[in-house]
């Protein structure tokens, strides 16, 4: 288990549950597999799940992108990794009588960037094959959903920053294309993906709620 890995598992432990972490490739069906297998056998069943692994590969102009950066860097996790937990999840869902699923997407799941040709075909995908899998699964009392953050506090925004000064050039463009003028919180999307699979959100399938400050209202 890696450092982020055994940070998550104590939090978990520190509020008085029972967490289980299971490293897995979400590019390989064998590792998915084993991942919802594993929670079978610690729990029991599996009632909800939130498809989060993603990351935005190399940003470039497209004409300057690789088929490796395509198919093994961003399509295969973010795209090919959503799919493929959904296909292992969905059974052990329709075991229990039904369930919740919440993707990951992306606020450039719904609008283009520069340089994010690949990052956004990826999470305009998401979108889509939420909102296929939900008409499939309409009658079965599962519900799935997708999370459209804006620019969100955590390590991936470092990277794109470059961990530079607060006041520097790109945070600065970045905060101005966020009305609220400020990123969002990890705890902010948390709180989204929980009402989700919650009962407040019974009626509500195949939707893309977007939490991105006002990002693509302008």
């Amino acid at each position: 288990m890696g450092k982020e890995g055994q940070e998550t598992v104590a939090m978990i432990k520190a509020v008085g549950s029972f967490p289980t972490f299971v490293k897995t490739d979400v590019t390989q069906a064998t590792e998915v597999e084993n991942s919802v297998n594993q929670t079978i056998t610690t729990y029991g069943r599996l009632d909800y799940a939130f498809n989060n692994a993603g990351t935005e590969g190399l940003l470039r102009p497209t004409i300057e992108q690789t088929e490796e950066n395509w198919n093994h860097n961003i399509i295969d996790t973010n795209l090919k990794g959503v799919w493929l937990s959904m296909k292992y999840e969905i059974p052990q869902m329709l075991n229990n009588g039904g369930g919740a699923i919440v993707n990951n997407a992306s606020v450039l799941g719904l609008v283009g960037s520069l340089n994010y040709s690949i990052y956004c075909a990826s999470k305009h995908g998401i979108i889509g094959l939420t909102k296929a899998v939900a008409l499939e699964q309409a009658k079965t009392s599962i519900r799935i959903n997708s999370v459209c953050p804006g620019v969100i506090q955590t390590n991936m925004i470092d990277r794109i920053l470059g961990e530079s000064e607060d006041d520097s050039e790109g945070k600065v463009q970045l905060l101005a294309a966020h009305p609220l003028g400020r990123f969002g919180k990890p705890e902010e999307i948390a709180n989204a993906v929980v009402w989700l699979c919650s009962d407040a959100a019974s009626f509500i399938t195949g939707h893309a709620l977007t939490i991105d400050g006002g990002y693509t209202v302008q």
